[in-house]
């Protein structure tokens, strides 16, 4: 599993990926989420499709360190989704896994994201990685915070 750019050559099959119906009302689709990437530059938005081979099969994106705002200097992780169709195969996981390595490279001590509550949120899959409520609510949702040790 690999994380590539989203460019005009796979921009179309990435934003074919789709969550289970359960899943829209807790994730925005991947064109949603480009949109709002481009209208809020703001935030530093940093996009990467993940592959399996030469295969899309899901959609991370953060706000990377935003100059400004309510995360300044931070990384949130303010999209996340995995296609229905490859779903439960540890592919959220390891995505997880790749995000936390890149920007604890980038000095990072914490990784940030945040869940609207509901029957079927993804508080647990984000408790299984080690995410804590922050105690934070931001727009009505729960923000975590994955803490990294001391290296």
């Amino acid at each position: 599993m690999h994380l590539r750019e989203i460019t005009d050559d796979n921009r179309d099959a990435v934003r074919a990926l789709r969550v289970r119906r359960d899943q829209k009302q807790f994730v925005a689709s991947v064109s949603k989420s480009l949109k709002e990437a481009t209208r809020k530059p703001e935030a530093n938005p940093w996009c990467r499709a993940v592959y399996i081979g030469d295969e899309p099969v899901g959609f991370v994106m953060l706000s990377w360190k935003p100059p400004a705002g309510p995360y300044k200097g931070r990384h949130f992780i303010w999209r996340l989704l995995v296609d229905k169709r490859h779903q439960r195969r540890g592919i959220g996981r390891e995505t997880l896994t790749q995000i936390a390595a890149l920007v604890r490279a980038d000095g990072a001590t914490e990784l940030l994201t945040s869940y609207d509550p509901g029957d079927g949120e993804p508080w647990p899959f984000y408790q299984k990685f080690g995410f804590e409520p922050t105690g934070e609510i931001d727009d009505g949702e729960i923000v975590l915070r994955l803490i990294f040790p001391p290296q």
